[in-house]
């Protein structure tokens, strides 16, 4: 799965003008999640015929820490302070350890376009863990969360994730650890701009390599050409450009807004798997996402006419 969204204590930048205004790249912004995103669930796939799912991981994000870094300490861009590096690295866990570590975990188990339905459900869990902060739901936003819960019990009970109870239970985590750090991000002191993104990669892979090799898994020797270019594929366009654009859009947007990519990537990820590998939906996947997105619309409807 994908990202500066706290408020920082440093002089902030001057606004951008022109053609970089807000209005026109959150646009593009989402665009990049809605696509980009939605076809990561295949990639990771692909990668994993040759690369262990935390090693994979943690591959992915060091390759796109490191160059990305690389490229803003080459342009100027201010270390993060001791404190931006801890808060980064607490975000960085949540979102890219366990967010995506646990996708890639999951992945062995259950098709890519089943995993973004299940990930789908992560404006839900960001909705209830503001409950933790003081942000209270409505009652629109109370229904929301029942529909969209419900649809997980029906996704989780009558599909191919019936019987993967541990893949079930790694997408689940993996979607409310994504919710916890967006929400919990907003109000801490993090990096500046792209380097927030840079921070959080670097932190992460520590994390998920710590964990790869840790849990017996080892690289191949010999990976296929295909897997290769998928760790690529998700190192650049999943991890620099669509967690840079989520990071960005979650900073001058909404949170509703900038969780909308869980309206479009499981139809993505769900059409890129039937059409290009042959993956099944039954009818039950099918009903599950469509009753959790309904919950997802309902909450998101419900805060932009919520008063400031």
């Amino acid at each position: 799965m994908s990202e500066s969204p706290l408020p920082n204590t440093a002089a902030p930048p001057s606004e951008p003008t022109g053609l970089l205004e807000p209005k026109v790249l959150i646009p593009l912004a989402l665009l990049a999640l809605y696509l980009v995103w939605g076809s990561t669930y295949l990639g990771i796939r692909y990668a994993l015929e040759s690369y262990p799912p935390f090693l994979l991981a943690g591959l992915r994000f060091t390759a796109a820490g490191v160059l990305l870094f690389a490229f803003l300490r080459w342009r100027g861009h201010a270390l993060p302070t001791r404190l931006q590096w801890r808060n980064a690295a607490i975000t960085g866990v949540l979102l890219l350890g366990f967010g995506n570590g646990l996708v890639c975990f999951a992945e062995e188990r259950v098709s890519s376009g089943i995993a973004a339905v299940a990930i789908s459900s992560m404006p839900l869990f960001a909705a209830a863990f503001g409950v933790l902060f003081g942000q209270w739901p409505t009652r629109r936003e109370g229904l929301g969360l029942l529909v969209g819960f419900v649809g997980v019990i029906v996704l989780n009970t009558g599909s191919n994730l019936s019987g993967e109870i541990v893949g079930a239970a790694a997408l689940l985590m993996a979607a409310a650890c994504w919710a916890f750090g967006s929400v919990w991000s907003r109000r801490q002191d993090m990096p500046a701009g792209p380097m927030n993104t840079a921070a959080q990669m670097l932190c992460a892979s520590v994390a998920l390599l710590a964990v790869g090799f840790a849990s017996g898994e080892t690289l191949p020797a010999n990976p296929s050409l295909k897997a290769t270019l998928a760790v690529a594929y998700l190192a650049v366009f999943g991890s620099i450009l669509a967690f840079s654009a989520y990071l960005y859009v979650l900073k001058h947007a909404r949170p509703a807004v900038a969780t909308s990519y869980a309206y479009v990537n499981p139809p993505v990820a769900v059409l890129l798997g039937v059409l290009l590998v042959g993956e099944t939906v039954g009818p039950f996947d099918l009903a599950g996402m469509a009753i959790i997105l309904v919950g997802v619309a309902v909450i998101t409807l419900s805060r932009q006419r919520r008063p400031a």
